[in-house]
């Protein structure tokens, strides 16, 4: 809940007459450390993206995946040229992207708010299980590589790079 508050996820608002809320369900995991025992609990909000009608809460769902082809091409260069590498992964990544429809979702269990309690969502991001969340996502990580000055690869647009001098960086 801290990353959805931080996000501003979403603002409380009545439901517009002719709309209607998607629900949303909490996913619960318990994580353990190497030795088997419990390190802590995590919960996610999840919302019921199997509710949204195309054309009212959502258009296109599209997103890119790195070919198959591109991850084994950089791989061989690494190893070839002894390069190194760096993995990361970007916590709440679906988080992060803002959205382009109007979605409202009914409030979480748990969270529902003391003054309004008849108000709904209106999601400002996207929120895991919604049909556009991983489309949001490319498009939000799409314009950070670009205003770093990365290009894209016109075989493969999940392939990033970048030419300083010799220095060459790729990004997937």
């Amino acid at each position: 809940m801290e990353s959805l508050h931080k996000n501003e996820t979403w603002i409380l608002v009545p439901l517009p007459k002719g709309r209607k809320a998607i629900g949303n369900r909490w996913v619960f995991r318990v994580k353990e450390n190497q030795a088997g025992e419990i390190e802590r609990f995590k919960a996610r909000l999840v919302a019921k993206g199997f509710l949204q009608k195309y054309g009212i809460d959502y258009d296109e769902t599209f997103a890119p995946v790195a070919k198959f082809t591109s991850i084994r091409i950089l791989l061989s260069l690494a190893a070839k040229y002894n390069l190194t590498l760096h993995q990361m992964d970007v916590k709440t990544a679906f988080l992060n992207g803002l959205l382009d429809e109007d979605i409202y979702m009914a409030q979480p269990d748990g969270y529902i708010d003391e003054v309004h309690p008849d108000y709904v969502c209106k999601l400002k991001r996207s929120l895991y299980g919604l049909k556009q969340s991983p489309r949001m996502w490319n498009k939000t990580i799409d314009d950070f590589m670009l205003k770093l000055g990365l290009k894209k690869c016109e075989s493969d647009h999940c392939i990033y790079f970048k030419r300083d001098g010799q220095d060459m960086i790729f990004q997937q």
